[in-house]
């Protein structure tokens, strides 16, 4: 969130949101593995982390120290706190991180949104097959719990090794929260 915060000084919280996960999405596609192995769901605006909506809707508590929120015109933004350090990433992170900011980092929110809803997309082939497409665009829905399995994205070896990743990443977060590491 800061590299995002900093580098467009400052940004709406669903931009935000869809830049992170066109982040992820990438970094499935482009190396087989996660980004920051979330979870996210299908909404009707597109993919959300959830959690990450819900810490971003008011004051964040948990990335207080690293990005704060203020307000133009009654919309809420938020910005960088503390400069961007790249020490906790890889360097395929950072270029598909890189990537993604010059592809899309000058999109609108809205823009972000109609590209996340193209057929194509994992989003619009889980609203469908799951029945929510005309709620979402009758507006009688605005959320599911229904997730994005990134696995779509992949066949064979590939699906494969994102699972494999995916696994150990999963069961090296658990063993940080487990032992407060």
């Amino acid at each position: 969130m800061i590299y995002i915060a900093d580098r467009l000084h400052g940004v709406s919280k669903t931009k935000l949101l869809k830049l992170l996960y066109i982040m992820e999405e990438q970094m499935v596609k482009k190396n087989h593995v996660p980004f920051l192995a979330l979870p996210y769901e299908i909404w009707r605006l597109g993919p959300v982390q959830k959690d990450l909506y819900a810490e971003l809707s008011d004051k964040p508590f948990l990335f207080k120290d690293y990005i704060e929120p203020y307000y133009i015109d009654n919309n809420k933004y938020f910005r960088a706190l503390k400069p961007f350090e790249d020490d906790e990433f890889s360097d395929c992170e950072l270029a598909v991180m890189d990537e993604v900011m010059v592809k899309y980092g000058t999109m609108n929110a809205r823009q972000l949104i109609d590209v996340l809803h193209q057929p194509d997309t994992l989003w619009y082939k889980g609203a469908v097959e799951n029945n929510v497409l005309a709620s979402f665009h009758n507006e009688t829905c605005n959320s599911t719990e229904i997730k994005i399995d990134f696995r779509e994205l992949l066949f064979g070896e590939k699906r494969s090794d994102y699972e494999e990743s995916l696994s150990v990443r999963q069961t090296a977060d658990a063993l940080k929260a487990k032992f407060n590491v």
